[in-house]
């Protein structure tokens, strides 16, 4: 009896019948998709970068504002010094011998300058009242002529204050302050005006028919303009040397 009856009449397995089964094969993802664990990265990724550029974004839009106002404290500053410049530029001073100082208690010369100094709040403020050729109508009218020009500073219920500029033909009428005057500047924390005389000595005040001044008047007239923007402030400064001045009598 062979061998194979002894075991019982059972043929012999293969040699492949003993091999171990191969282990599953490790699952992969399907084509094209992402794991949890990718998205949630992409997702922190993204919101960096969105961060990021909105912050960007946001200072661009900030500092772009900063600059328009500034821009606009610049253009305001500018424009009412180059007023004050033309007006001055154009100034009408009557001369002697068709000048005569005034008598007691008599009228005033209608072509005066005076320049006085009123204080608000602590703050020295400028006032300048003078004639000048540089008329600016404001009504349908053209009428030329030689205007009484006043510029003054007033009090807009905020606590700063408006540069303004009186502008009327002859006759010219009492002075106040109007609300229908045009405003040249906002926000105005001073405005200061020297005066320099034929000797060269400044003074903050004028006035053309005071014996102080000998009823002369000054030959440069010299504005410093401050304008506050927040925080901020700036300063305009400008010297102008009259076209026209009546010297010291004597």
């Amino acid at each position: 009896m062979d061998r194979r009856r002894r075991m019982g009449g059972f043929s012999s397995f293969p040699p492949s019948a003993f091999r171990l089964p191969h282990p599953p094969a490790a699952r992969t993802r399907a084509a094209g998709g992402f794991t949890l664990m990718e998205i949630l990265v992409a997702m922190v990724i993204l919101g960096v970068v969105v961060t990021t550029v909105l912050a960007s974004f946001s200072m661009v839009f900030s500092t772009t504002g900063s600059i328009e106002n500034t821009q606009a404290v610049f253009d305001m500053g500018k424009t009412s010094l180059n007023r004050i410049v033309r007006d001055l530029e154009n100034i009408f001073v009557l001369d002697r011998p068709l000048y005569k100082p005034p008598p007691v208690d008599g009228p005033l010369d209608p072509y005066r300058l005076q320049g006085s100094v009123d204080s608000f709040g602590g703050t020295r403020l400028a006032k300048l009242r003078f004639t000048s050729r540089a008329h600016v109508p404001l009504s349908p009218s053209r009428r030329d002529g030689i205007a009484e020009i006043v510029y003054y500073l007033q009090p807009d219920g905020a606590g700063t204050l408006r540069l303004k500029r009186a502008d009327h033909l002859y006759p010219y009428p009492r002075f106040e302050e109007r609300n229908s005057d045009p405003v040249l500047c906002e926000n105005v924390k001073t405005l200061a005006i020297d005066y320099v005389d034929a000797e060269g000595s400044i003074t903050d005040a004028w006035d053309s028919e005071s014996s102080k001044f000998n009823n002369a008047t000054p030959v440069r007239v010299a504005v410093r303009l401050e304008v506050a923007e927040g925080n901020d402030s700036y300063v305009f400064q400008t010297s102008v040397v009259l076209p026209m001045a009546r010297r010291k009598s004597g």
